[in-house]
């Protein structure tokens, strides 16, 4: 079958644009084809800097033949229905539609619309400029006296068509003056030439030798594995950096990797800021020492030419510039470690954290307030946590962190080092943003698990106060990412703590003063467990065991919920659990039908003188038993205990429904007996609402 070609040829596209409108490319045209009836194998779209290309296998050389009746209105109906009818089925005349006759609804009028098969060629030249004029880029030009916009100025248009055993087709159309063909052109530099191409093997090909490497990904192996190779000659190891290698791979065609110094002395500056100031500025790799783990005085540089002196001038010219930019961080290092932190505090007061919540010198005071009341609660030295909140957003004001706004908290630790502080209270200065992300690491140190909810906390109730909450996929507060990041450091700290006690704090805190804060802490609680429903659900557990587990009141113990959930878990998928849910679903069923039949619902205990039979007398019994025990259990929060005094109402409920007819003739054994299941539901909902298990 033949294949599609596509290139559209063009200055260069910034890389961070480069594989989104790839694949922007590759849905609009294969939906095009398919909505046309022109269904393919297979495609794959390709980025370089100057070119968006697309391969199409297996599309079919035309459309079928369509034969489509379209059911009208009946016959007699009012003309403007008919003239609709008309339009729809685009009939010049009533006459050139059929009568058909139908049993019970009469006569009705049908048009047959038959459309003839296409040729794919003029189906694609048909959609294609329409495709090229709105494309989705998120930015686009004008250039010349044209209307048109792109994201660049664009050169030519390659579209191509036809089997492996033939000479493809130009499939003919024209976009803003450019008319399609066959011809592209080579690298910039080094084989800046045009050259023609037939199909995608011998444009790939083609390509290749005029110095393009088409396809992104073998772009970053490339760069990848020679940055390796120069970092093994030199001894020493590349840090890795994946969103650099997706950019570079972006910047060139022809990737050619080469390596640079700078000055040892820089190496007094933090690797981080190191690192930052060379990958901002130059979009250049760093190396270290295995060794030590320390920076090396080296980097890496990712070329888009084959320089005839072997690169010297253009490792020169970087060299060049990170001097310079290496002696601006090293400025802004020196000048803040001659300022304390201390002394940082006061222009808080002139930062705004939000109009409605004050500055940051505000939102300091409560950080320090939440941290002291947290401090006790997970283990932390109280004065210490106060320290850490107080530092925590000093480096805000830094000169580095000013330059670099991702080098906050960061910073603010090696400043809090440097001027001699508690190391717990430095790491709660650099880790009180953690995490920052479900891939990031959580708060261990007590001090910096207290400040770190402490941020979280306060942000949650701040913007709840004023009824800032997420809506639907908008959330540009973060306020999702800080009620997982709540959830992770409770969990993986094993942390028993009152939310809404703390939340209550914390509203209560606030400078945008609430009249409804126990709705409030209602609502933020409900929202932490959604998220945390999320989080379990990401980690594998059963939704139907997290419903039955969140149907019980008092759910601010987040670390007692889960271990609820985990134990309910083990017993459900035993088969005392798998047997007593199966009871206890036939005992609910029946409550719901009886219930239903007399219109209120079954209340009380069984009466004692009513239990005639051993199964229901046993099965009474145990039912006390069983609640007491599982009650105990819950109360010494031995959730494993709670299921195992559960299962042992396997048994008798087993025999009592096999010995016994709940549906007595005599309405006062009827009644006893339904009092008996009831019973069976309230006693199991002791540890987990069990209607909600799937089973």
């Amino acid at each position: 079958m033949p294949d599609l070609l596509l290139e559209l040829f063009s200055e260069e596209i910034p890389a961070r644009m480069q594989r989104k409108a790839a694949e922007d490319l590759k849905t609009l045209v294969t939906n095009a084809l398919v909505d046309a009836g022109l269904p393919y194998e297979g495609a794959k779209a390709f980025a370089t800097p100057r070119r968006l290309a697309l391969h199409v296998a297996g599309v079919p050389a035309g459309s079928a033949a369509t034969r489509e009746e379209r059911k009208g209105p009946r016959v007699g109906a009012p003309e403007k229905a008919v003239e609709g009818f008309l339009r729809g089925a685009g009939l010049s005349s009533i006459d050139d539609a059929t009568i058909q006759t139908d049993p019970k609804k009469g006569d009705f009028y049908v048009a047959v619309i038959e459309k003839p098969g296409r040729s794919a060629i003029d189906i694609i030249g048909e959609f294609m400029p329409g495709i090229l004029r709105n494309f989705p880029w998120p930015k686009s030009m004008r250039w010349g006296t044209t209307s048109t916009r792109w994201v660049r100025p664009l050169h030519s248009i390659i579209a191509t068509f036809g089997p492996e055993t033939e000479e493809p087709d130009v499939v003919p159309f024209e976009f803003d003056g450019i008319q399609s063909g066959k011809t592209t052109r080579g690298h910039r530099f080094l084989a800046d030439t045009a050259f023609e191409v037939r199909r995608f093997d011998d444009y790939a090909t083609g390509l290749e030798k005029h110095k393009v490497v088409l396809d992104a990904d073998r772009r970053k192996e490339i760069i990848l594995a020679d940055a390796k190779d120069r970092a093994l000659a030199l001894g020493l190891e590349l840090v890795e950096d994946p969103g650099l290698l997706e950019e570079v791979a972006g910047l060139v065609e022809w990737p050619v990797v080469l390596t640079g110094s700078f000055d040892e002395a820089f190496l007094e500056i933090p690797d981080e800021c190191i690192q930052l100031t060379i990958k901002v500025n130059q979009k250049c790799f760093v190396l270290k020492d295995p060794n030590t783990g320390k920076l090396a005085n080296k980097f890496v540089l990712i070329s888009n030419i084959v320089a005839p002196d072997d690169g010297k001038l253009i490792i020169a010219g970087n060299e060049k510039v990170i001097r310079a930019r290496l002696s601006d961080a090293q400025f802004f290092w020196q000048s803040d470690l001659k300022t304390k932190l201390t002394d940082n505090l006061p222009k808080l007061s002139d930062v705004k954290f939000h109009e409605k919540l004050g500055s940051v010198g505000e939102r300091v005071q409560r950080l320090i307030a939440l941290s002291a009341e947290l401090a006790p609660l997970v283990g932390a030295d109280a004065e210490k946590a106060k320290r850490g909140a107080e530092l925590a957003k000093a480096d805000l004001v830094s000169a580095m962190v000013f330059e670099f706004p991702e080098l906050q908290g960061l910073m603010g630790r090696y400043y809090a080092t440097a001027q001699g502080e508690d190391a717990s209270v430095a790491i709660a200065v650099e880790e009180h943003y953690k995490p920052q992300g479900p891939s990031d690491s959580v708060p261990a140190d007590p001090v910096a698990v207290s400040v770190a909810l402490a941020e979280k906390l306060d942000l949650l109730a701040g913007f709840w106060a004023i009824d800032e909450k997420p809506t639907g996929s908008k959330d540009p507060y973060a306020l999702r990412r800080a009620a997982l990041g709540v959830i992770r450091i409770v969990l993986e700290n094993n942390l028993r703590l009152k939310l809404g006690e703390l939340i209550l704090s914390a509203l209560n805190a606030q400078s945008a003063k609430t009249d409804n804060a126990e709705a409030l802490v209602a609502d933020l609680l409900s929202f932490l467990a959604d998220r945390l429903k999320v989080h379990l659900k990401d980690e594998g557990a059963r939704h139907d065991l997290i419903d039955a587990v969140f149907a019980l009141d008092d759910q601010d113990d987040l670390l007692m919920v889960v271990k609820r959930v985990e134990a309910l878990g083990a017993f459900v998928s035993s088969d005392d659990g798998t047997n007593l849910l199966a009871g206890y679903k036939r005992a609910v069923n029946i409550l719901k039908a009886e219930e239903k039949k007399d219109g209120k619902p079954v209340s009380g205990k069984p009466h004692a003188d009513h239990l005639q039979e051993q199964a229901e007398i046993d099965l009474a019994s145990a039912i006390d038993t069983a609640r007491a025990d599982a009650a105990d259990a819950i109360r010494e929060e031995n959730f494993e205990g709670a299921m195992e005094a559960l299962s042992k109402l396997r048994a008798p409920v087993d025999t009592f429904f096999g010995d016994i007819l709940v549906n007595a003739d005599d309405p006062v054994l009827r009644m006893n007996r339904l009092q008996l299941l009831s019973e069976i539901r309230d006693a199991t909902h002791v540890v987990a609402d069990f209607s909600k298990v799937a089973g």
